[in-house]
């Protein structure tokens, strides 16, 4: 994985892709809907493309999330990231997502979150240094649709991001 003090790091927030409608069951066990299936497999394959392959995936608990990390792996090529799923980002607000970054391994270089709205976006917009790509902002300051991902990019360790400090690159929901 490179030097382990220097480079730059890369973030990819993702929101879970298209689930279920709430109701039939609990919220944590909506699984995706097909259409949300075909959405996880062109992340995958997009991430790949864009050279955003993950070292370590962070996962919320909740069944369309690992679905979406599941159908999505398999589009990433012959990679084995360290995943971790925890209830903590089911529920996660933005202080809760930075703490996990906190936490990360510095030899990390690409670090890919999969997680709900309006998380995803906000942690984004928190973690946006104003000289970031102005669509790109403009997009997360509102919200994510389902598949959306949010890339950010620090020189900075992980323990050290905060309000600002990194620069959003771009946000990319894949069509067909």
């Amino acid at each position: 994985m490179g030097d382990e003090t220097g480079g730059a790091r890369r973030l990819v927030l993702l929101r879970h892709a298209k689930a279920e409608r709430a109701g039939a069951v609990d919220d944590v066990l909506r699984p995706l809907r097909l259409d949300g299936r075909r959405q996880a497999g062109r992340v995958g394959a997009a991430l790949r493309d864009s050279g955003l392959v993950p070292d370590r995936v962070l996962c919320s608990s909740a069944l369309r999330t690992r679905q979406t990390w599941d159908l999505l792996a398999a589009h990433l090529g012959d990679v084995e990231p360290d995943v971790t799923v925890t209830d903590t980002l089911y529920a996660a607000d933005v202080a809760d997502v930075v703490e996990l970054l906190a936490q990360t391994d510095p030899r990390v270089r690409t670090l890919l979150v999969v997680g709900h709205e309006p998380t995803m976006a906000a942690t984004a917009t928190h973690l946006a240094d104003p000289a970031s790509d102005g669509g790109a902002l403009a997009q997360v300051r509102v919200g994510v649709p389902t598949a959306t991902y949010s890339v950010l990019e620090s020189d900075a360790a992980w323990q050290d991001w905060g309000p600002r400090g990194a620069l959003l690159t771009y946000v990319g929901r894949p069509t067909a």
